[in-house]
C-alpha cells in the first residue's frame, strides 16, 4: 500500500487543486445515461506526485502541475503486497470503509504470492503457501462487507514458476500456485460485495487457448471474471476483443468443448467471429466477465527500434507513452465489468537496461527509479501524452 501523505503536505493538494483549477481527490462518479452513475474511488497518491507537483508550480509549469494533479486524482487501484497479515487487514479496512464513506467501489490490487514476478524486478511475496493464506484471511477480514473489486495477483497466472524455470520435475511450485489462487478465491469472492478477477497477463503474451485451462485451474469457474493488460500498454481494442475471446472460449469449455478449437488474438477477426457464432450460445449473463487495465495504454504499446538491443523489455517503463481512457464501471460491454487503473500511473516498472551493462535505462539515458517508486519523467510523460487528452486544449 502507498505510504499516507506526510504532515507537511497535507494541505499541498488542496492548496495546488484550487490554484490549478483540478478537481480534489474523491470518488470520481462515472457518467451514466443520465449523467450518473456508480463511483470508483480515488486513494492518497503516492507523496513524491504531490512533491513533483508543488516543484512545477513552483517553477511557473502550472499546465504540467496540474496534469500531474489530475492523473493522481483519477480513480485506480490501490496495491497491498508484503504487510504483514495484520497490517494488511488495518490497512485494508481504513481504505474499504474510507471508500464506503463516498459511496465508492475500491480496487484492490493483491500482490503477494510466493514466487511473484519469478523474482525478478518485483520480487517478493510470501515465504509459503502457509503464509499467503493466512494473509489473504487477513485481507478478507478487512475488506468485511465493502464494495470492492480485487484484481488478484497479477502475473500469477500468466507467468507460473514453471515459466520461468523455478520448478522442480515434478511442477511442485506450480501446484502450489494454483492452490493459491483457488484459496484467494475463495476466501473473497463469497463477501458480498467482493468481486475477484483472475490474472491472464495480455493479449500480446499469451494465447485464448494457452491462458484459459490456466484460469480453469485457478479457479475462474468460481470468480466473476478475469483481467487482462494489467501494468501493460495493449490498446482497449485489442483488449476488450481478447477479453470476449476468453470469455467465450470459457464457456465452450464448459459446455464440453476443447479449450484448443478456440480462436485467438491471432486469428482474423471475421474468422475468429464466425467462429463463436457457431461455438457458442451462452448469454452474456452467465459467461464470466473480465475487466481491463487502461491506465497507460492511450498511445498503445511501444514498438522498440529493430535490431537495437537484445532484449527490448517493451513492457518495462517505454518512452512516449500516454494515460489511457478514463476509469469506468460502464463500458457498454456485457462482458466488460470495468476499465480500470490497475498499474499506479507514474510509478516506475523497474530498472530497465534493455540488454545492456546499464546502469542507465538506454531509451531515457538515466537510471530509472526502482519498480513502485515515482518516476517523475515518465509521469509527465504520461499525462502530457494522454489519449483522451488529461486537460482541455483551449
Amino acid at each position: 500500500m502507498r505510504r499516507r501523505t506526510p504532515t507537511w503536505l497535507a494541505a499541498v493538494p488542496l492548496g495546488l487543486t484550487a490554484l490549478l483549477g483540478v478537481p480534489p481527490a474523491h470518488a470520481a462518479e462515472t457518467p451514466g445515461p443520465a449523467g450518473h452513475g456508480p463511483a470508483l474511488y480515488v486513494p492518497d497518491a503516492n507523496p513524491a506526485a504531490y512533491r513533483q507537483a508543488l516543484d512545477l508550480a513552483g517553477a511557473g509549469r502550472l499546465r504540467d502541475a496540474a496534469g500531474i494533479l489530475t492523473m493522481v486524482n483519477t480513480p485506480q487501484a490501490v496495491w497491498f503486497g508484503d504487510q504483514t497479515p495484520a497490517e494488511v487487514e488495518r490497512q485494508v479496512r481504513a481504505v474499504v470503509r474510507d471508500g464506503g464513506r463516498d459511496h465508492a467501489t475500491v480496487v484492490l490490487a493483491l500482490y503477494n504470492i510466493p514466487g511473484r514476478d519469478c523474482a525478478n524486478y518485483s520480487a517478493g511475496g510470501a515465504a509459503t503457501t502457509a503464509e499467503y493464506e493466512t494473509w489473504i484471511d487477513a485481507v478478507a477480514r478487512g475488506i468485511g462487507h465493502g464494495d470492492t473489486i480485487v484484481t488478484l495477483e497479477p502475473d500469477a497466472l500468466a507467468l507460473l514458476p514453471s515459466d520461468c524455470g523455478q520448478d522442480d520435475a515434478q511442477g511442485t511450485k506450480t501446484a502450489a500456485r494454483y492452490t493459491e489462487v483457488n484459496y484467494a478465491v475463495d476466501a473473497l469472492e463469497p463477501l458480498s460485495g467482493t468481486r475477484v478477477y483472475l490474472d491472464t497477463g495480455h493479449p500480446g503474451w499469451h494465447t485464448v487457448d494457452s491462458i484459459v485451462p490456466r484460469l480453469i485451474k485457478g479457479g475462474v469457474g468460481r470468480a466473476s471474471g478475469f483481467y487482462t493488460n494489467a501494468s501493460n500498454y495493449n490498446t482497449d481494442d485489442a483488449n476488450s476483443w481478447y477479453g470476449k475471446l476468453i470469455s467465450s472460449c470459457l464457456a465452450y469449455v464448459a459446455g464440453g468443448g476443447d479449450a484448443a478449437a478456440c480462436p485467438s488474438q491471432g486469428w482474423p477477426r471475421a474468422d475468429a467471429q464466425a467462429w463463436l457464432d457457431t461455438h457458442v450460445h451462452t448469454p452474456a449473463s452467465r459467461m464470466k466477465h473480465f475487466v481491463t487495465d487502461s491506465s497507460r495504454n492511450g498511445r498503445g504499446p511501444w514498438t522498440p527500434p529493430a535490431g537495437k538491443y537484445t532484449d527490448a523489455q517493451d513492457w518495462c517503463n517505454p518512452p512516449d507513452r500516454g494515460l489511457g481512457a478514463r476509469p469506468t464501471l460502464r463500458t457498454g460491454d456485457p462482458l466488460q465489468d470495468a476499465r480500470l487503473w490497475i498499474k499506479t500511473p507514474g510509478e516506475s516498472d523497474g530498472l530497465c537496461l534493455r540488454g545492456t551493462a546499464g546502469p542507465q535505462d538506454p531509451e531515457r539515458g538515466t537510471v530509472d527509479p526502482d519498480a513502485g517508486d515515482w518516476f517523475p519523467q515518465q509521469a509527465l510523460e504520461l499525462a502530457r501524452l494522454a489519449n483522451p487528452p488529461l486537460l482541455p486544449t483551449s
